[in-house]
């Protein structure tokens, strides 16, 4: 009986050892299988048993985080005892006389054992269970002693589980960061570049050890003076004085390679819980295709304004004179006007038309309606109606016998043809105009060929540009630089293709003495 006083303290000791070893451990282990395997093995030890089981419980069911001494598909056994939500509902007595149960149809020569649950924040997240094979009941100071550990075990998991997901929302964040299309900078307090996003390299041109760790001054530099305060220049004015105080700033980014692009930046400061600047946000955003937009809208209605000015001021300045009280007009000359008035309305509703198109490509494409169309008919149409109109042209038609129909929209693909002629009529003051076909195994191929000056080099990349017009054509002839627009369109939504080719048939560039040769393809 003398022995139980001088050992009691030695457990003590040991116990209090051990408690202290798995603290340490839960400060300087993050590897939770190993923490639970070290919290078992303990638990084991300390109530003299030869198996246990610690069950998380996880998002997606229960799993076996450690086992000693068991097979962890003994865990099926215990499904009935793992559904309770509240450590409060969670009645031990009965767990246990379960457990009981449980090792006795178990067998595996446990002859008994007991359980408690990990609890954190009053939410079971796993349950310890350690078994003996000896029929010695466990005492409630062993469960006091179990439960020591099982604090310990809940803790660890906790923070295990808080660190895990941590370490997700940082991936998250760097896949985040990693597909972002714009460029994305992370700035220090000193404004210093932390880290930058591929996209970001790519904008500038540069790779990441470039631009780390570099003062944001030295990285964006601004051709020219930009629209909106710098970000050195507001910080120097006290920015941000409010958590959500973004700043925004456009202009033309210097890089390393020119030329300089075009870039909006919006920096978003992130505050400290005493409202110190700790990061600054940086996104750079490529504006070249909303600066090419606005260039455009300017375009259109410059081109539109003074397009339409024209036909409507020769529309009223015709009828106006018709209208004049004081004058008697002879049939003749009240023919003349009429046929102004009516050329100068149907040129307005074609532009008008182009216009609408025009939207229409912007919107989503233009619909096809198609049908069987007989190529060498249309062109011949087509060539009747300019012909009246121009005594100095030659328009015709060459093309070979049995020439195949083809499966289009016929309206559409007319209206490529009479733009295509159209402009040979604009540019080329007289000669001939031909319409051409030739057929290959798959596809067929239409040109449009004049005797005119021929396209400058320098306008070849644009001429299919909307509302692209080269200089001299601004000077010579009215239009608004969608036909050509239009034409491509037609034949890339009906599975073909444009170019322009030199006028012996060969795919080199124009001369400007050579006339204009245009040519699309449609599949057969």
């Amino acid at each position: 009986m003398s022995l139980v006083p001088s050992m009691l303290p030695d457990f003590r000791v040991r116990q209090r050892d051990y408690l202290l070893e798995i603290s340490r451990l839960l400060t300087q282990e993050l590897d939770l299988e190993k923490l639970m395997a070290r919290i078992l093995r303990v638990s084991i030890e300390m109530l003299a048993g030869q198996a246990g089981i610690i069950a998380l419980k996880l998002p997606d069911g229960w799993r076996v985080a450690a086992a000693h001494g068991i097979a962890p598909a003994f865990l099926s056994y215990l499904t009935p005892l793992l559904a309770e939500e509240k450590v409060r509902e969670l009645d031990v007595r009965e767990l246990n006389r379960m457990l009981k149960g449980l090792t006795y149809t178990a067998s595996m020569g446990l002859l008994n054992g007991t359980g408690l649950p990990l609890a954190a924040h009053e939410q079971v997240i796993g349950v310890i269970f350690i078994f003996r094979n000896y029929p010695d009941l466990f005492t409630p100071n062993d469960r006091i002693l179990l439960q020591s550990f099982a604090d310990q075990a809940a803790i660890a998991v906790f923070n295990a589980q808080l660190y895990g997901q941590i370490s997700y929302e940082k991936k998250r964040l760097d896949a985040l960061l990693d597909s972002a299309g714009d460029g994305i900078l992370i700035l220090d307090a000193q404004l210093n570049i932390e880290r930058c996003n591929e996209a970001f390299c790519q904008l500038f041109g540069v790779t990441r050890e470039d631009v780390t760790n570099k003062p944001h001054s030295e990285i964006v530099r601004w051709k020219k003076e930009p629209q909106g305060s710098t970000l050195e220049e507001s910080v120097a004015n006290g920015w941000p004085l409010t958590p959500n105080a973004t700043l925004y700033v456009e202009g033309d980014l210097n890089r390393p390679l020119p030329p300089a692009l075009p870039v909006g930046i919006t920096y978003a400061p992130l505050l400290s819980d005493e409202g110190k600047l700790r990061n600054v946000i940086v996104a750079v955003r490529d504006i070249t295709h909303f600066r090419n937009a606005d260039e455009m809208k300017a375009t259109f209605i410059s081109i539109v304004s003074h397009e339409l000015r024209t036909p409507v001021a020769l529309i009223k300045g015709y009828a106006s004179t018709l209208r004049r009280a004081d004058a008697k007009w002879d049939k003749h000359t009240i023919n003349d006007s009429l046929g102004v008035i009516e050329e100068e309305t149907d040129r307005l509703s074609k532009m008008i038309d182009d216009l609408l198109d025009a939207s229409r490509l912007q919107a989503g494409g233009l619909s096809l309606n198609q049908a069987d169309v007989a190529l060498p008919s249309l062109a011949l149409r087509v060539s009747e109606r300019f012909a009246s109109q121009s005594p100095k042209h030659r328009i015709h038609t060459d093309f070979p016998e049995k020439f195949p129909v083809i499966l289009g929209d016929e309206n559409r693909l007319e209206q490529v043809l009479s733009n295509l002629v159209s402009n040979a009529l604009k540019y080329a003051p007289e000669g001939e105009i031909k319409i051409s076909g030739t057929t290959l195994p798959e596809q067929v191929i239409v040109c449009v060929s004049d005797e005119g000056p021929g396209i400058d080099a320098r306008d070849l990349p644009h001429i299919f540009d909307r509302f692209y017009r080269s200089t001299n054509a601004v000077k010579q002839t009215k239009g608004a630089g969608l036909g050509l627009y239009l034409a491509r369109a037609i034949v890339e939504a009906h599975g073909g293709r444009i170019w322009v080719e030199g006028n012996n048939g060969s795919s080199a560039k124009p001369k400007s003495d050579a006339g204009a040769r245009i040519c699309f393809s449609l599949p057969r």
